[in-house]
């Protein structure tokens, strides 16, 4: 299955650092409240490209379009905004800020927006109880381990209510039964809200709660390993 119009559409891009390529003419349409998974070997784009289509990085050729509008045209600023507001973003090592507790993390973009601190609070911990992690409200990130850190990071990505989620191997420092109780979340919050999710993994379990997977291999899309569970 492929969209040929997309809330999310990323066409012919190329990224390099330094001199290697890490995309090689990559495109992608992402659907309203599609779970798109990501695959492909390690070094094969598959961040890069996440991080491209969040607007994180700017591919150097290529387009990202966000429903009608250029990312790669917007400044950082402008990007920023957009992240707070409509994308939620958890990457690979949670990046919660160290001096903040967790329910206070999650607090965060909601209070960047101007929201009532006390129905901020309210939100983030609601989020930490959905995603197991209510225990964890005071805690400070040194205190936690990595995978109570990625439940608080993934309570953090969905507390505003975004349209498309990122998670970059939301699941890795989780064990077998907490990443599908993740998963689990993740996938009825897109049903319920029409979210799109895009995720990277490298964990078939994960893949498999895709309604779509695609393979990168050396920074481009393989066609003929696209699977459609």
């Amino acid at each position: 299955m492929t969209t040929t119009t997309g809330l999310l559409r990323a066409h012919a891009l190329h990224k390099s650092f330094g001199r290697t390529e890490a995309l090689r003419g990559a495109s992608v349409d992402v659907a309203a409240g599609e779970v798109l998974a990501l695959t492909g070997p390690s070094g094969s784009g598959k961040s890069t490209l996440l991080l491209c289509l969040a607007g994180v990085l700017r591919p150097e050729a290529g387009s990202v379009t966000y429903d009608g509008r250029r990312l790669d045209d917007l400044g950082e600023g402008e990007r920023t905004r957009l992240r707070r507001r409509e994308f939620g973003l958890v990457l690979q090592f949670g990046q919660l800020v160290p001096e903040l507790s967790a329910v206070q993390n999650v607090m965060v973009p909601l209070l960047l927006e101007r929201h009532d601190r006390a129905a901020a609070r309210t939100a983030a911990l609601a989020w930490l109880e959905r995603l197991g992690a209510h225990g964890l409200a005071d805690a400070l990130p040194g205190d936690l381990s990595g995978g109570e850190s990625q439940r608080v990071a993934m309570a953090r990505a969905l507390v505003t209510g975004p349209a498309v989620v990122f998670a970059d191997e939301p699941t890795g420092a989780l064990d077998t039964v907490s990443g599908e109780e993740v998963m689990e979340v993740l996938v009825s919050t897109a049903r319920d809200t029409g979210a799109a999710i895009v995720l990277v993994t490298h964990d078939n379990r994960v893949a498999a709660y895709a309604d779509r997977e695609v393979v990168l291999r050396d920074g481009t899309l393989d066609p003929s390993a696209a699977v459609t569970p």
